[in-house]
């Protein structure tokens, strides 16, 4: 929820205020009289939906899908029968 502040006091204490909206993401209503005629928020982090496809596009290919889950379906099978050593045992 967004606190509402004259323009007045922000821009007496406008420092403070970006400080507070980086550092802590605080969002302010600005008034002028009575009437809102701005907000000081936070910028949005993260990627947007429309990046996912290149984000996507550099990560590395499973190319052999079938050898990875044989890999997987071995190590299951290891686990099963117990027959892991103890690697800090001399």
């Amino acid at each position: 929820m967004s606190e509402t502040l004259t323009v007045t006091e922000v821009v007496r204490h406008f420092a403070e205020y970006v400080n507070r909206v980086a550092y802590r993401r605080e969002s302010f209503v600005l008034l002028r009289g009575s009437k809102p005629v701005a907000e000081l928020r936070p910028l949005p982090t993260g990627k947007r939906l429309a990046e996912l496809p290149g984000l996507l596009a550099t990560l590395p290919r499973l190319d052999d899908a079938a050898e990875f889950a044989a890999d997987l379906e071995a190590a299951r099978d290891e686990l099963a029968r117990g027959e892991l050593a103890d690697p800090w045992r001399s």
